[in-house]
């Protein structure tokens, strides 16, 4: 019989999905952390409340949604927010709103139509 840990590395968690990573709360707030400035994981650590090696993960599927790159500095990796991550969900988010605006603009038309 097979254990679980031989198939865990076979497991893909976001497959690079900047949205569903962000999805996680701890996620989005070391990603809000980064945007303030790099930090390197201790540092994230400490302003958290989770482990040095649960702010390594978080960071491992924000790195893999390409949110954030990290930079070796002496021994440890600073952690900074990546600028064309946060182009591709901003491109995102103008999409949905030019398309909401778009679709409220076509309702209120036809409701003006409708009404003598």
């Amino acid at each position: 019989m097979a254990t679980v840990s031989i198939y865990l590395p076979l497991v893909v968690a976001y497959k690079g999905d900047a949205w569903t990573a962000l999805g996680d709360p701890t996620r989005k707030a070391i990603f809000e952390l980064l945007a303030d400035r790099p930090r390197a994981v201790g540092e994230l650590a400490g302003e958290l409340p989770v482990s040095r090696p649960a702010v390594s993960q978080h960071l491992r599927l924000l790195k893999d949604a390409g949110l954030v790159v990290d930079q070796p500095v002496g021994t440890r990796r600073v952690y900074r927010v990546e600028p064309d991550g946060l182009a591709e969900l901003r491109a995102d988010l103008e999409r949905f709103w030019g398309k909401a605006l778009a679709a409220y603009k076509a309702a209120v038309e036809q409701r003006t139509k409708e009404d003598p």
